[in-house]
């Protein structure tokens, strides 16, 4: 509603969008690490941000029925990347709509933090998402979240 509608880029003035641009700059995933505004000079280099709901839900809290609805947009933006593309799912709610939108059994692929899976599209790279609850509760600190960088940069570069 503040950030990534009036900027058009995501987690751009939220929290999670403070940390997260940090990671993408220190790991050469940007050019700067903060997100202001959509004329703030940022560049994101080999480096892509989408959500699997493109609405704003309720309380930010995204429903079944708007993760299916949004689900075949996202299958579109997979379906350009390259073959050894690596996807930094941000989240239990990300990782799910990968997996679908891929057209893949849930069952086969498990969300976890820092969990890698080989899908047919790409690498899949899970992390906790980067939400004022999660890191508040060090469910994600900022040296695990950093981890799953270091780990997509070392799949990139290899």
């Amino acid at each position: 509603m503040h950030g990534a509608n009036r900027s058009g880029r995501p987690f751009t003035g939220d929290h999670a969008g403070i940390l997260l641009y940090q990671m993408l700059y220190r790991y050469g995933f940007a050019s700067t690490d903060q997100s202001v505004s959509v004329d703030d000079g940022l560049k994101l280099l080999d480096a892509r941000i989408t959500n699997a709901v493109k609405c704003l839900p309720p309380d930010n809290k995204p429903v079944g029925a708007e993760i299916n609805t949004c689900n075949k947009y996202l299958a579109n933006e997979l379906h350009t990347l390259p073959a050894d593309s690596v996807v930094l799912a941000l989240g239990g709610i990300a990782h799910r709509a990968i997996i679908k939108a891929c057209g893949l059994r849930q069952a086969e692929f498990k969300f976890g933090h820092a969990a890698l899976h080989e899908l047919p599209a790409c690498r899949l790279l899970d992390s906790y998402h980067c939400s004022r609850y999660n890191t508040n509760t060090r469910r994600l600190t900022e040296a695990m979240f950093a981890g799953v960088f270091a780990q997509a940069r070392e799949l990139l570069d290899n």
